[in-house]
């Protein structure tokens, strides 16, 4: 049985990842980003600094676009079993994209849609139990439900300093964006079955390591999360403070580093933090 696992770039994979798995194949579908008339292709070829430099100047008009249906479409070709994890569709119309490809393909009764109701990490923590589920030949009528737990099980936490991206296309208050901004508060946010929520409001870095340990102290299965992907913008020395301190404190945890690609660099901006466990 051949499998094939495809997701959107807003996981900030690449073509070139879980690559050489036996039995499985693995395909990202990549989102859009517009900026001043000029188009970035999320595959993993974006120039971060030429596209944040972009973003800076003055009254710059920008935009994404998810992935249309046909560029799902045209990836489920050459397996027998499919598997596609999107984007949260409360911000992305990639899961209803990839849902329309599949009502559309002749293979359709041979393909999932997860919605994973987050990004980044958290479709990446799919992934690897989309490969644990296939590996343990788990009967694939099986998988949608496991896959859908697992979506309830996953945490994702964040920090940013640059709201910009994010009020310009509604996904956060613009309010609380200004405030957080003029007051130099440091935000630690949830997102949770597809919404945003602001949790603490720190002043300093150390505050907000404390409040990510604190949420990941509360929030974390300690026989159930044993991954734990810290993803990046311009901000490696906190990311590799903060997985110490994660370790120290969870010293069964895999613990990995990963910087953001284009799309999640677009909406947090240099200085994100972002953790999916």
């Amino acid at each position: 049985m051949r499998y094939k696992i495809i997701t959107d770039s807003a996981c900030s994979l690449t073509n070139m990842d879980y690559q050489n798995i036996e039995g499985i194949q693995f395909e990202v579908a990549p989102l859009t980003i517009h900026i001043q008339g000029k188009e970035f292709v999320d595959d993993g070829s974006i120039d971060n600094k030429e596209m944040l430099a972009l973003l800076k100047e003055k009254d710059a008009v920008s935009s994404t676009s998810c992935p249309s249906p046909h560029e799902y479409l045209k990836r489920l070709v050459g397996a027998d079993k499919y598997i596609i994890i999107t984007l949260t569709s409360k911000l992305s119309g990639s899961f209803n994209s990839a849902n329309t490809a599949k009502m559309i393909s002749k293979d359709k009764d041979n393909v999932i849609v997860i919605d994973s109701k987050a990004a980044l990490g958290s479709e990446e923590l799919l992934v690897k139990k989309a490969i644990e589920l296939i590996q343990s030949n788990t009967p694939f009528e099986k998988m949608e439900s496991l896959l859908n737990k697992a979506v309830s099980e996953t945490n994702l936490l964040f920090s940013i300093s640059n709201f910009e991206s994010l009020v310009k296309s509604g996904r956060i208050n613009k309010i609380i964006a200004f405030l957080a901004t003029k007051l130099k508060i440091k935000p630690l946010g949830i997102a949770k079955n597809g919404i945003i929520e602001l949790k603490e409001k720190c002043r300093t870095n150390k505050g907000l390591m404390r409040s990510y340990l604190n949420e990941i102290t509360k929030m974390s299965k300690h026989d159930q999360n044993t991954y734990c992907i810290i993803s990046e913008t311009e901000n490696s020395t906190m990311a590799e403070a903060l997985k110490n301190l994660i370790q120290e404190n969870f010293s069964q945890m895999k613990i990995v580093i990963k910087k953001n690609l284009g799309l999640c660099s677009y909406y947090a901006r240099e200085g994100s933090l972002i953790v999916a466990f």
